[in-house]
């Protein structure tokens, strides 16, 4: 009995030797891998002082496979990596998905947190040459400059591109608005505006490449490589021209509204356009001969429009010299577009909540240039940054944003909010606006193909439930709400939106209210006409989905909320 006990014991003995020296060798052979992939991943050769770091032990542990990736979130933005694996799902998991909208497996997950960490760890380090101005660039390159702070002088847009930017996509993004200079900053951002900044520095402080265009420089951190495009305005098949906005009847006080005129015989629109964008207006204001630039204001408002009769119906020299013409010029109304994090972290935690295609991507762009603050997102969208959205790649539990953008719903997800935004939209309108959204971005419109497979059924039976439920879980969990209807907001923008900012506790102007009037629309609007039918909604889609409006209005009025706006309620 005893010696085959005694071979057991040694056969078990030289197994747990062989796994643990198995088990050494893994260990070993991914970490040579993972320093092999550093080293081909980061660039070689002389380094600026800092620019090497070490790695994270999370993203080392990814390399030998000894974490899991759902149980973690990138460490360049968050200040603990390792969250709980709920926080990180998709909101869709808990609603019925279709295999052709299956989610991303382990591995990609993986390959996607490895290739965004080693992608943003900064500017590209200097080898031994320096960046250069670009040599094909059709601007004329004027230099180095400061620009930096809120009262910055290259303010008229600004954009920013973590991966393509370049000079001449930067060009002509601003001779497509009418500006005559583009500052390139950090690598990444476009600044464009008609004045230079002040401040001239050394050639060698612009020291950053352009993310899209290697060994051309694109200015530093606050540090602006500034470029004259003028000569690119009559070229630019992009260029944008005077929208005609109305005929309005003249303040009293002209002189006062009106800070800036010009006075020619046969003043033309684009004459008149051409002067005001070349004084950073947003409006050219034509009366006869007279051409006049101005701010919409609280004696000037956009909204008190006329019969424009009144300004066309005789000979120029001869209208009423009560009344005028507005027209939207090119340039960008910039008391509204400065922007920051909050100085300190905001004590009450705030959701800006709703089903996905809601507007809440329209809604943060009105937010942010209400209060001047960054919102945060949820989720990370690489497209949302580049097109200034700021916040979205700063961690969502950071509390450095105004309010936090989030599509998830349920007992857990909401409760971690002190209070919420919720946005309601049509959800006809909502399911069309988010399968849009996924077949082809935030843009563009889903091909006919895509409306007449299967496809899209499936979509509607997966994701009219989920809008139901996610305004039902808000109204039962949710600690300070403060219901917000998509249409009201498109409707009445200035009074809706004041009530938003006040739930958020921020004061603004009325003035600041009206510039964001006046830039309303942001960069994430569809044009155009989509191309699928205009019913694209079967009777039984259309039963579904009137039982969850109905149900919904109830549940508003239960909870002492005005029920959905009667437009799309069945009757």
């Amino acid at each position: 009995m005893a010696k085959p006990f005694f071979r057991l014991q040694k056969f078990l003995r030289r197994t747990q030797f062989l796994l643990f020296f198995l088990t050494a060798a893994y260990l070993m052979t991914g970490s040579l891998l993972l320093l092999q992939r550093v080293r081909v991943a980061l660039p070689q050769g002389p380094r600026a002082p800092g620019t090497l770091q070490a790695l994270p032990v999370a993203t080392v542990a990814l390399g030998v496979g000894l974490l899991d990736s759902r149980d973690l979130r990138d460490p360049r933005v968050s200040p603990d990596p390792l969250l709980d694996v709920d926080a990180l799902r998709s909101p869709l998991a808990r609603f019925p998905r279709d295999p052709r909208w299956p989610r991303r497996n382990r591995n990609s997950e993986l390959r996607q947190l490895r290739r965004r960490w080693f992608h943003h760890q900064g500017s590209p380090t200097l080898g031994p040459e320096a960046p250069r101005p670009a040599a094909l660039s059709r601007g004329t390159y004027l230099g180095c400059f400061r620009d930096e702070g809120q009262e910055r002088t290259l303010k008229g847009m600004v954009f920013y591109d973590l991966r393509k930017m370049t000079v001449t996509h930067c060009q002509d993004a601003c001779a497509e608005r009418s500006y005559v200079y583009a500052g390139l900053e950090a690598g990444a951002d476009c600044y464009c505006g008609n004045r230079l900044p002040a401040l001239r520095v050394g050639p060698k402080e612009c020291n950053q490449e352009c993310k899209g265009e290697k060994g051309t420089v694109c200015g530093a951190v606050d540090r602006l490589s500034v470029y004259r495009v003028d000569a690119l305005l009559s070229s630019s098949r992009k260029r944008r021209t005077a929208t005609y906005r109305g005929c309005f009847r003249l303040p009293e006080n002209i002189t006062y509204t009106f800070p800036t005129s010009l006075v020619e015989a046969n003043v033309t629109v684009e004459t008149c356009s051409g002067f005001c964008s070349q004084k950073e207006f947003p409006l050219a204001v034509l009366r006869g001969w007279e051409c006049y630039c101005a701010y919409p204001t609280s004696e000037f408002n956009l909204r008190d429009a006329v019969d424009s009769s009144l300004c066309g119906q005789v000979p120029k020299a001869q209208r009423l010299a009560d009344y005028c013409e507005v027209y939207q010029t090119p340039v960008q109304d910039t008391r509204c577009t400065d922007r920051r994090f909050l100085p300190n972290k905001s004590k009450v935690f705030v959701a800006l909540s709703s089903f996905p295609g809601a507007g809440n991507t329209w809604a943060r762009h009105l937010i942010e240039h209400a209060t001047g603050f960054y919102t945060g997102s949820y989720y990370f969208d690489g497209t949302l940054y580049n097109k200034g959205f700021k916040g979205e790649k700063d961690h969502w539990r950071s509390r450095r944003t105004i309010c936090v953008k989030t599509h998830e719903s349920g007992k857990r997800e909401i409760e971690m909010f002190d209070s919420a935004i919720l946005l309601i939209r049509n959800p006809y309108r909502s399911l069309v606006a988010e399968f849009n959204r996924k077949c082809a971005g935030h843009l563009g419109y889903a091909p006919d193909r895509n409306w007449k497979s299967k496809e899209w059924p499936d979509f509607v039976n997966s994701y009219a439930s989920w809008w139901s439920s996610h305004v039902l879980d808000w109204l039962k969990y949710g600690k300070r709400l403060l219901v917000v209807h998509y249409e009201e907001l498109r409707r009445s923008l200035v009074p809706t939106l004041r009530e938003m900012v006040a739930f958020l506790n921020v004061s603004v102007s009325e003035e600041r209210l009206l510039c964001v009037e006046n830039n309303k629309e942001g960069s994430f609007r569809r044009h155009g006409r989509r191309p699928q039918d205009p019913e694209p909604f079967t009777p039984e889609m259309k039963d579904l989905i009137n039982g969850y409006i109905r149900t919904v209005d109830q549940a508003l009025r239960d909870h002492n909320w005005a029920g959905l706006p009667r437009e799309y309620v069945p009757r």
